[in-house]
């Protein structure tokens, strides 16, 4: 849409010069999205002196960071610089005051996993929803930054441009903001959409960047899967039945084919279970026992965890997340969230909370589900002091992926694996290539499997390109997008993690005031004076530290005789992969979840090529959280069993742990075999590795 008006800015050869003098009073900043993003963007704008507006659609700002998300998706802290890593500096200051411990003893605090926080580190990296709004707000207050909430774009003709110029926004209670120049910091894209930018929902092809990860991945998907065997048939075995809920009949789709899926949305609940905090599950209003079918066949299949991957939190409180084959993703049913109105995302974003609420009440109270895990569920609950004006319940869904612009410059895989480096950095991410299952369908055998689980790590951090950030010139030059940023499906999955939302809303804001001062497009401005900005404010622009991906850099090259990464065995269960340690053999390890059931198993069969002596190594990170028996049976040629049990908190046994020494045939004749058998911590497993004794 044309503005009306001749007041503004103009464009001339990708230049901008004011027009009039009404400009003059408009603020230099626009920021739709309160995110943790969003929040960032507006603090450095004030903190370099500027006026900025930031618009919250709801009443409460921070995002993820704010709604649940408190175990910190990091993959290196490192990476984490600026305005960012003030954050989680802010978050420690906070949790050493006594009074931010009501639910328990500061030192009985143990987090874990890849967020746990050092003894000697400056910045804490878990922390509760309301420690993070409490520091988000102080920051805004402190900073001046005017924040406007409850205010939702319009999305059919919001947006006024003049040109390929943003003059003004207007949201649906008919309130107008202009500034010259806008930051779009919300997880859907809707100001970048509504301005007229190219953009992309769902997955592309491989073939279209010469990726190997994106599209269709049903070969990829190992984890997060069902027991094998679970019918999805509402009579079993009677095809004419049709299908259970939410099983897409038109999956899987071509391997590596693009689609429009969309990687499933969750909420990440905070839980206690404290009983004076807790707050016991209630079933919800029109809870629909068909949606579980699925789950109770998969208990009745043979599994027998708790569906969910457990991060311990300050204060007796929990970061919930989806794990395993039928957990609180609520797969296939968000395809229509990134581009639906308003109203139709509440809709989509209330069935995601009956869906999740009622899975919460079947683990506590269905008889189809084992007892032990009612009675472990029924330990928890969702806290009393944390959402209280939300039903103790966070509004903010997990939108893991929305829109994606396709701006100046589109970042790949081959730059998160180091193929391809940018020489214009605006951050950067060093996050697993990570997406959650897109979808629900029958396989081959006729069996109910999952797709689009992609877990693939093994990089050094890598720089995100500012060219990532902002539109073709020829769409909109005074619009920056830090969190729906120009990247494909797969590399977006490295990205999207709330820390690196806070560095690119912050270079987005510094950049975005630049361009003010330069009179130039967002486009042209001279990077290296942006460059000389962001690391005088502490920006982490280039990776300097140990090297990682790639045979050359990886632990197992230096491990002599036959080593088999934790890929390479049989697996039973469902084991979740993990890359939080820095030293790995391949690309990560695995661990059980803590699960304690018995269940879990990894055959390694080598295939020597001579017989003789061996020493056999299990490979793991140690860690306090570890099993200390983990069982560890050794069969050679049919032989019965030998069992060893490891010690996995020992930190000596970071070099790996000597199962003993076994006198193998060679050929496939021996197997080793680690279990989760009356463990009594987590069970890891990295490698083994089978060394002759010279």
């Amino acid at each position: 849409m044309k503005a009306m008006h001749p007041q503004g800015w103009g464009v001339v050869a990708g230049a901008l010069f004011i027009v009039g003098v009404s400009a003059a009073a408009e603020p230099d900043l626009c920021i739709y999205g309160g995110t943790s993003g969003g929040v960032a963007a507006a603090v450095q704008a004030r903190r370099m002196g500027r006026t900025v507006v930031l618009i919250e659609p709801t009443r409460r700002i921070g995002g993820l960071t704010t709604g649940g998300l408190g175990q910190t998706d990091i993959g290196n802290k490192a990476a984490i610089g600026g305005i960012s890593r003030e954050f989680y500096q802010r978050i420690r200051t906070h949790y050493t005051k006594p009074d931010s411990w009501r639910w328990q003893q500061r030192e009985a605090y143990r987090d874990g996993g890849q967020s746990r926080t050092g003894l000697a580190e400056d910045a804490m990296w878990t922390f509760e929803p309301s420690a993070a709004l409490l520091v988000l707000e102080a920051w805004a207050r402190e900073a001046g930054v005017e924040v406007v909430r409850g205010e939702r774009l319009r999305q059919k003709e919001g947006v006024v441009k003049d040109a390929t110029r943003i003059v003004s926004i207007a949201t649906e209670s008919g309130r107008v903001f202009r500034a010259k120049v806008f930051i779009d910091a919300t997880y859907e894209g809707d100001l970048m959409a509504a301005a007229g930018t190219s953009h992309v929902i769902g997955r592309e092809a491989n073939s279209q960047f010469k990726e190997t990860l994106n599209g269709v991945q049903t070969k990829n998907a190992r984890h997060h899967q069902f027991v094998v065997g679970v019918d999805p048939y509402v009579k079993r075995g009677d095809t004419a039945s049709g299908l259970l809920p939410f099983i897409d009949p038109n999956g899987p789709g071509v391997e590596g084919a693009a689609d429009v899926r969309v990687q499933a949305y969750n909420f990440r609940m905070c839980l206690t279970d404290h009983p004076d905090n807790r707050l016991a599950w209630e079933k919800p209003a029109g809870y629909d026992e068909r949606w579980y079918e699925l789950l109770f066949r998969n208990y009745e299949a043979g599994y027998k965890g708790v569906p969910w991957s457990f991060s311990a939190m300050p204060n007796r409180k929990t970061d919930i997340n989806n794990n395993h084959g039928f957990s609180t993703d609520f797969i296939g049913q968000n395809y229509d969230y990134p581009a639906a109105s308003h109203a139709e995302r509440g809709k989509i974003t209330a069935r995601h909370r009956d869906y999740q609420q009622g899975l919460m009440w079947t683990l506590a109270n269905h008889p189809r589900v084992p007892q032990a895990v009612r009675q472990e569920v029924s330990r928890w609950g969702r806290c009393r002091d944390e959402f209280a004006d939300t039903g103790h319940w966070p509004e903010q869904l997990y939108v893991r992926e929305a829109r994606r612009m396709v701006g100046a410059y589109v970042m790949t895989q081959h730059h998160c694996q180091g193929r391809e480096v940018v020489e214009d950095p605006a951050g950067l991410a060093a996050y697993t290539m990570d997406s959650h299952h897109t979808q629900r369908h029958v396989d081959a055998a006729g069996h109910v499997r999952n797709e689009g689980d992609v877990q693939v790590g093994g990089f050094s951090p890598f720089p995100i390109s500012y060219r990532a950030l902002v539109p073709k010139e020829t769409e909109c030059v005074n619009l920056l997008v830090p969190v729906c940023l120009s990247a494909t499906h797969i590399a977006y999955g490295s990205i999207r993690m709330e820390p690196v939302f806070m560095v690119l809303g912050q270079t987005a804001a510094t950049a975005a005031l630049q361009a003010i001062d330069e009179h130039v497009a967002v486009q042209r401005i001279n990077y290296p004076k942006l460059r000389a900005r962001l690391s005088a404010d502490q920006q982490v622009l280039e990776w300097k530290g140990p090297k990682a991906g790639g045979a050359a850099a990886r632990l197992d090259v230096k491990l002599e005789g036959v080593v088999m990464d934790e890929g390479e065995a049989r697996a039973m269960g469902d084991w979740t992969p993990s890359r939080s340690q820095p030293w790995k053999v391949g690309e990560g390890y695995v661990h059980d979840g803590d699960s304690r059931n018995g269940a879990m198993e990894l055959t390694f069969t080598p295939d020597l090529k001579e017989a003789g002596e061996y020493e056999i190594v299990l490979h793991f990170p140690p860690f306090a959280n570890r099993a200390t028996n983990t069982p560890v049976a050794i069969a050679v040629a049919g032989a019965a069993p030998r069992t060893v049990k490891v010690n996995q908190r020992d930190a000596r046994a970071a070099g790996g742990s000597v199962l003993g020494r076994f006198t193998l045939p060679a050929g496939k004749a021996t197997m080793v075999t680690v279990s989760n058998k009356a463990a009594d911590g987590y069970v890891v497993c990295d490698a083994v590795q089978f060394r002759k004794v010279k």
